[in-house]
């Protein structure tokens, strides 16, 4: 399983509806420019264009992966409150966890045959960014 530390942001892969509201928190409170984005979500579909469905109907289907950037700074202004991070604070849907919350739940989503892992290097996404998924 992936190393999980106090700083680790976990995206449950099952509860992610590709809202972009993450990307959004953290562009807003981080006062990002407007063509700058520290995390971006990833359709993955049939590749034929964004936001396209793969298979045919009725045996649609569609997922997202956040996916952050080595620019990142998971919020240490907030951290150190005792906040969450923006991107994990804003998720409507719970799919995000940070620290001590994203190691138990990791255990959680063990325990319900969930794999966890991170990116493959290539993806050059910021280290401390764990996924569960089934």
């Amino acid at each position: 399983m992936a190393e999980i530390t106090n700083d680790t942001i976990l995206v449950n892969l099952q509860r992610c509806t590709g809202c972009w509201t993450c990307s959004l928190a953290c562009k807003v409170g981080n006062k990002l420019p407007d063509d700058k984005y520290w995390l971006t979500v990833r359709t993955l579909g049939s590749g034929e264009g964004i936001d396209r469905p793969a298979g045919v109907w009725p045996d649609l289907h569609m997922s997202w992966i956040p996916i952050w950037s080595q620019l990142c700074v998971k919020c240490p202004a907030r951290t150190a409150e005792g906040e969450l991070p923006y991107c994990v604070n804003s998720c409507p849907n719970d799919a995000l966890t940070f620290g001590e919350d994203a190691k138990a739940m990791a255990e959680e989503l063990k325990q319900r045959d969930f794999r966890i892992f991170t990116l493959p290097s290539f993806e050059n996404s910021k280290d401390g960014i764990v996924y569960g998924s089934k």
